[in-house]
């Protein structure tokens, strides 16, 4: 998915909200990419604070540009059950420690209709014993579906907390649409 060609160094951050089957979800996005994806919160408002959360003087945009258009209609289609790819999406990592860069890159990797634990992705990043480090970071992950969080679960295939709204609950339908689909 490309980018215009604007200057990678224009931090400035830019977002939407859109309707899903799910219902609304929200991005935010910078010049170097995605920013933030939200997934459905309560309601648009809900959604819309959630996402804007720590992002002072973010500029909503109207008509996004052509690559968060196609993003949102990825999102859409994901969300109605029919598994999207998320690998050409551009992500804005800045402020992200290199752990969590590292841990997210990883978690890409993970297919849909696929799970990895904890341990596996902290083996993979070249970490292992890391695995509540690889969980904390999966708990600040900013770009759901595209750092695909709910595919990763515990040694055990258990799955303990998601900070999307409605939790497990969220978790499991995500994998239940990505898997249904199959």
């Amino acid at each position: 998915m490309k980018r215009s060609g604007k200057d990678s160094s224009d931090r400035r951050v830019r977002w939407c909200v859109f309707d899903t089957p799910l219902g609304p979800c929200g991005i935010a996005w910078t010049a170097e990419g995605l920013l933030r994806l939200q997934l459905p919160e309560g309601s648009r408002d809900a959604t819309r604070r959630r996402l804007l959360a720590g992002l002072a003087g973010a500029t909503e945009v109207g008509r996004p540009a052509p690559w968060v258009r196609s993003l949102t209609a990825l999102v859409q289609r994901h969300l109605s059950g029919s598994p999207q790819d998320f690998s050409g999406v551009p992500v804005d990592f800045a402020g992200a420690s290199p752990l969590a860069r590292a841990v997210w890159r990883a978690a890409r990797g993970v297919a849909a209709g696929r799970t990895a634990s904890y341990g596996e992705l902290a083996r993979a990043v070249g970490k292992p014993g890391a695995a509540r480090a690889v969980g904390s970071a999966m708990a600040r992950n900013p770009v759901a579906l595209v750092v695909p969080c709910h595919r990763i679960v515990a040694a055990d295939g258990s799955m303990h907390g998601f900070s999307a709204h409605g939790g497990v609950a969220t978790k499991r339908l995500l994998l239940r649409l990505e898997t249904v689909a199959r």
